[in-house]
């Protein structure tokens, strides 16, 4: 399998030559005075694109309902993934992965998601468990913990949410107390993604019990060995919708971790976190992007080929005005995403984006596929066509990474903040 994955990203890095992150990750200096902007794909995006589609609409969308029907983990498409170096994208290449930036990711993350985006949410889990470590990590962390990911398929994830904490990071309650060389951890997380499937975990605990202290220096990230003593994995948890993705809830009893595995200090833990997340973002908008896609795509077919009142349903004004609006919100959509990904790329703070990127893609795939489901009809409410899954899979788009009406809050303070700094 090891070999497998060789291959694959060879002949992934032989199509990009290495250039891959400096066409794109250093596009800002490309940017020159009356140049302007430039909406086409680089070659090597194209390729990557082309490998994530064929991938997607071969080998995911065709089996997708059964893996929404059993609850079934896709470990299969997974390791195919990996094989071709679609998954653990942002690995740096001194860990042995692709590197890619950000906006690259999102191109593969889009054309995943149009598949199935339970799958897309399994492998994209692993991007956000693994970017703390890469922006935060030391070199002998993420050679550890992010270079045994590149030998083998492997699951991480990003342990963070708990029962009573979900948007409110700041209202944590697990704790990590240090004990000489060692931190003792207690407390409970909940719905993990790949929560029962990972190999490591990237958790964030209080370090300080002061309740008034604020969670900028209160809360520490760690990365955790998801076989240590101590550790309780819940069960599968049957959600409404992305059903093959594993979502659990973890508790931690006296869970000792060694003080080496502490990313930068006490009390950064919040910082990284939401650091985490500016990066990450603009991928689950492009995820809710593909779901969009396929949705609008579904139902352009469905309109071509069903007949009412002696006409095509697309000869219908009502019917062909919904298409059209919904073409217009999937093309917004995914400007939205790929600004938010180019700002973080050109090594700019990219909160503000991140965010309208995340908000606006989760509610335009939900309208989507609710859309699609009207044009369906009464057979879109019914489970042997498409588009019944798609209103089911959308909804945690507004909810997971922040819910939209966090994305709003964060939005309300960037965008006011501009006027009164």
């Amino acid at each position: 399998m090891a070999a497998a994955f060789r291959r694959g990203c060879g002949v992934l890095r032989s199509v990009c030559h290495f250039e891959w992150r400096s066409q794109h990750t250093k596009a800002s200096q490309k940017h020159e005075p009356g140049v302007g902007f430039s909406f086409e794909l680089t070659a090597q995006q194209k390729e990557f694109q082309a490998t994530a589609r064929k991938f997607a609409r071969e080998e995911i969308l065709p089996a997708a309902a059964e893996y929404d029907r059993t609850g079934e983990y896709p470990l299969p498409l997974i390791k195919r993934a990996w094989e071709l170096g679609l998954i653990n994208t942002h690995i740096p290449e001194s860990c042995g992965g692709l590197g890619l930036g950000t906006f690259d990711a999102c191109l593969i993350t889009e054309e995943l998601a149009y598949g199935c985006t339970g799958v897309q949410t399994a492998i994209e889990a692993n991007s956000l468990g693994q970017m703390p470590v890469i922006i935060a990590g030391n070199d002998e962390q993420k050679k550890k913990y992010l270079g045994r990911m590149t030998e083998q398929p492997m699951m991480c994830a990003y342990c963070v949410t708990e029962p009573s904490a979900g948007s409110d990071v700041a209202a944590i309650k697990t704790r990590a107390e240090r004990k000489g060389d060692e931190y003792i951890i207690n407390g409970q997380k909940m719905w993990i993604t790949n929560g029962g499937k990972a190999n490591w975990y990237f958790l964030l605990a209080r370090t300080n019990p002061d309740p008034k202290t604020p969670a900028s220096k209160a809360l520490t990230g760690f990365i955790v060995e998801a076989d240590t003593p101590g550790i309780h994995i819940g069960k599968k948890e049957l959600n409404m919708g992305q059903r093959c993705s594993d979502t659990r809830g973890i508790v931690f009893e006296d869970v000792r971790v060694p003080k080496e595995n502490v990313l930068i200090s006490e009390g950064s833990g919040f910082k990284i976190a939401m650091g985490a997340f500016d990066r990450t973002r603009p991928t689950v908008a492009a995820g809710a992007v593909g779901l969009a896609q396929r949705a609008l795509d579904e139902a352009t077919k469905y309109a071509l080929e069903r007949k009412t009142f002696g006409k095509l349903l697309v000869e219908h004004q009502g019917v062909s005005f919904l298409l059209a609006e919904m073409a217009m919100k999937v093309e917004l959509a995914r400007l939205s995403y790929q600004r938010a990904a180019w700002e973080v790329d050109a090594g700019r703070r990219n909160t503000y984006y991140a965010s309208i990127a995340k908000a606006f893609a989760g509610d335009v795939a939900n309208q989507l596929a609710t859309d699609a489901v009207q044009i369906f009809g009464g057979y879109g409410f019914n489970t042997e066509y498409p588009v019944e899954k798609l209103m089911r899979d959308a909804k945690i788009y507004q909810i997971y990474e922040g819910t939209a009406q966090i994305q709003r809050v964060i939005i309300a303070r960037e965008h006011i903040g501009k006027f009164v700094s």
